[in-house]
């Protein structure tokens, strides 16, 4: 097929790597590949990654979509990689990483946070300088931590890197990143696009945090060629050009097509997310929206929920249900679980803004505690959260259309019934649930091409809506749906 044009995009995630490969002539997706991470978790919140981990699940899941698409990898034009939002990557003066990966659900920096969030004035403070309130998961407050806990290893920082940019650097020898996941960092101020650089001044006078910050690139710039060594280890064309990448959420915009006001993608993945593109910084009053840059050129305000999926898993494995058997019980029960409310903090909880919160059952009475009522309880729970979310950004002049569902939650019909019904508004989902490696293979192809004007024309003909999932909010439903939600406000409110 000479008219193919491949490009392979990577998606490093909490879980796991997943690779894929785009012919951005046709818009198809090719082939896929996937490998799994562990994670290294600490009783008091810590949740870390060993990098070396991250670079042979690339190797893996890349060989495994090059086999599954039947394509040489001499073919492949270029390479995308999203990667998790604000985990930290310190690397030394010959290159080598420091110590594991910090990643953004570890809590262990939480009174850090605090510190450095009081020194900033509080929410107010914060929002005024930087455009969005630092939360715990974010890197500054990484920073501020290895260099009281760890003071050996911060003697030896030379370069600070997201998870990301880490792999960028692995596959060129650059470091850089771009203004989508720098904005997730706490050092970087979203209506400038600069860094801050006297707060990390503030973190440590010596100025080696400023001096290890990575060059700020654009999201249509390339960050260079593949390394010859590194390109020989994946069984790729040695001319590949690397894109600039970004953080998951940002990829996952691209690859949902939702690079232009109008379009909602909400991710219903381990963690829940919703979010919309916005031509220009419109920074929210509410300290749970982050207005985060987009990696194409504009701004992507976001709500995340802590409690997705894990929570729906945990009800899942506590009653010992397959997936099927848990969505045919949530289908059972009626919209409201028949009183029973769950508050599915697990994790405590970012939107609504709950940080210490456990989770909790609620309205249990003799006749309505069954085993479907508890699996519809938590499905309506988390997605409650996400609506709660939506309003915020609502409220903030965002008009959407159509809500495009992406994440493992995506694939139960019933799920995405109930999301159609919380939030009056059209769901479907994307015929390729990957859509952040999506988004970094079609973002690969834009940088390949350098053309500012070419990723609309790119998401026209490779982000593909599935007609099938197309799924509409019922007038009655929505009614019900309403009443259950509002229960539900008043509950958190108790909190």
């Amino acid at each position: 097929m000479a008219n193919q044009q491949l490009f392979l995009g990577i998606d490093c995630g909490t879980q796991g790597t997943k690779a894929l490969i785009l012919d951005a002539t046709s818009g198809q997706v090719l082939g896929l590949g996937a490998a799994a991470h562990a994670m290294i978790s600490g009783p008091n919140g810590r949740r870390e990654q060993d990098t070396h981990q991250w670079l042979e699940a690339f190797t893996q899941a890349t060989h495994q979509a090059l086999a599954a698409a039947g394509v040489d990898g001499q073919a492949i034009l270029g390479i995308g990689v999203s990667g998790q939002q604000h985990g930290l990557v310190l690397l030394d003066e010959q290159g080598e990483v420091l110590r594991p990966a910090k990643l953004w659900c570890d809590t262990e920096t939480t009174p850090e946070n605090d510190r450095l969030l009081a020194h900033l004035g509080g929410e107010s403070g914060s929002l005024e300088r930087l455009g969005m309130v630092i939360a715990p998961g974010y890197t500054v407050s990484k920073l501020l931590w290895t260099r009281e806990q760890h003071p050996d290893v911060f003697d030896h920082i030379a370069s600070i890197l997201l998870p990301h940019d880490f792999l960028n650097h692995w596959l060129t020898g650059r470091h850089c990143t771009e203004y989508g996941d720098a904005s997730g960092t706490g050092y970087f101020n979203v209506r400038t696009r600069q860094w801050d650089e006297p707060l990390l001044q503030h973190i440590d006078p010596s100025g080696r945090l400023v001096s290890a910050l990575p060059e700020l690139i654009d999201a249509h710039q390339p960050v260079g060629r593949i390394l010859p060594a590194i390109a020989a280890h994946l069984g790729i064309n040695p001319n590949a050009v690397v894109a600039s990448g970004g953080g998951d959420n940002m990829m996952g915009a691209i690859g949902t097509g939702n690079i232009q006001p109008g379009v909602i993608t909400m991710s219903l993945g381990s963690s829940g997310t919703v979010y919309a593109y916005g031509a220009e910084p419109v920074v929210s009053p509410q300290p749970s929206v982050a207005t985060f840059c987009s990696s194409s050129g504009g701004w992507l305000p976001l709500i995340c929920t802590m409690n997705l999926t894990n929570a729906t898993g945990a009800i899942r494995e506590l009653l010992d249900l397959d997936i099927d058997a848990f969505n045919a019980l949530v289908a059972q029960a009626p919209i409201g679980a028949d009183g029973v409310s769950m508050l599915p903090f697990l994790n405590g909880e970012r939107v609504p803004a709950l940080p210490h919160a456990t989770g909790s059952l609620l309205g249990l009475t003799s006749t309505n505690l069954t085993r479907a009522n508890l699996c519809r309880a938590v499905v309506e729970g988390t997605t409650f959260g996400l609506r709660y979310g939506l309003d915020l950004l609502r409220a903030n002049g965002l008009e959407a259309q159509s809500i495009r569902l992406i994440g493992g939650g995506s694939k139960s019909p019933v799920w995405r019934q109930i999301v159609a019904d919380t939030m009056d508004t059209t769901v479907i989902c994307t015929e390729q649930s990957e859509a952040a490696a999506l988004g970094a293979a079609i973002q690969a192809a834009w940088c390949h091409g350098g053309s500012a004007a070419g990723l609309a024309e790119l998401c026209e003909r490779c982000v593909k809506l599935d007609p099938a999932s197309e799924t509409r909010p019922v007038a009655e439903h929505v009614t019900a749906s309403q009443l259950a939600y509002e229960r539900y406000r008043q509950h958190v409110a108790t909190l």
